[in-house]
């Protein structure tokens, strides 16, 4: 499998996050990296599978408004978290970090702070991981509410790729890596909503992309199926000279909830 951008995401060495063997160092380092492919099938690597990020974290696609299990399961939890905190101090920190990572009381939600938000549930012993990392004795939360775990660290591996490939997507066209050559408008609408877990509204996204000079037409039409057939665009290569961040600018033009 090749693939169509490949960057180098974080070097990660806590200690205890992996189980340590007989001779083995305390500390086990890890480099992740991050890389772009369009789906193929069947897949050309063994033992490998197609997964969907939104298993691991539930409370990130708002791409059919508010996930449920935030004010389900997640609020109450980090509530009584945040309570339970040894000082005054630390139970108005607690209840900071949930405002500003869950969009609480009104505050917008960012979905930039994916690793924030999946720290704070670790924190508050809200994942499983804290409960096989020993940090605490059994879970706050069921396990449905907080997503399918990972081996050792790996949830917090992939939170951060997330984290970084929705930031970059503001100011590197990296999205079009995993578009074909020739796409229609309303596929790259729905890559750019399966990244960053936000409903878009279509006429509004499509006024975004052609402001920002970064498509440009074909001049030719999608195979025809059902329905009328969709103009066919391509990524608009010179907006790399054109600009420094040629990146998709979200900004308020989403669908409010």
């Amino acid at each position: 499998m090749g693939f169509d951008y490949a960057e180098q995401l974080y070097t990660f060495g806590d200690r205890g996050r992996h189980l340590i063997g007989a001779g083995e160092s305390s500390r086990v380092v890890s480099v992740g990296y991050l890389a772009l492919t369009r789906a193929i099938e069947p897949l050309q690597a063994p033992d490998t599978d197609w997964g969907g990020w939104y298993n691991y974290f539930p409370w990130e696609d708002w791409r059919a408004g508010r996930p449920p299990v935030i004010q389900q399961a997640i609020t109450p939890a980090l509530t009584a978290f945040s309570r339970a905190g040894s000082s005054r101090a630390q139970v108005e920190q607690r209840q900071t970090r949930a405002r500003l990572c869950f969009g609480l009381d009104g505050l917008v939600w960012n979905e930039e702070r994916t690793l924030e938000r999946y720290e704070l549930l670790y924190e508050a012993g809200l994942v499983a991981e804290a409960v096989y990392d020993g940090r605490v004795p059994k879970a706050r939360s069921s396990e449905a509410a907080a997503g399918t775990p990972m081996l050792f660290d790996h949830r917090r591996i992939l939170a951060t790729a997330i984290s970084r490939l929705r930031g970059k997507m503001k100011y590197r066209p990296v999205v079009f890596d995993l578009m074909p050559p020739a796409f229609t408008l309303l596929a790259l609408q729905r890559t750019v909503e399966a990244i960053s877990g936000i409903r878009l509204h279509k006429q509004n996204f499509r006024r975004l992309v052609e402001e920002q000079g970064l498509v440009e037409r074909t001049g030719k039409l999608s195979p025809s199926g059902r329905g009328r057939p969709a103009e066919l665009f391509r990524f608009r290569r010179e907006v790399l000279n054109e600009r420094h961040a040629p990146g998709l600018r979200l900004g308020t033009r989403r669908t409010g909830f």
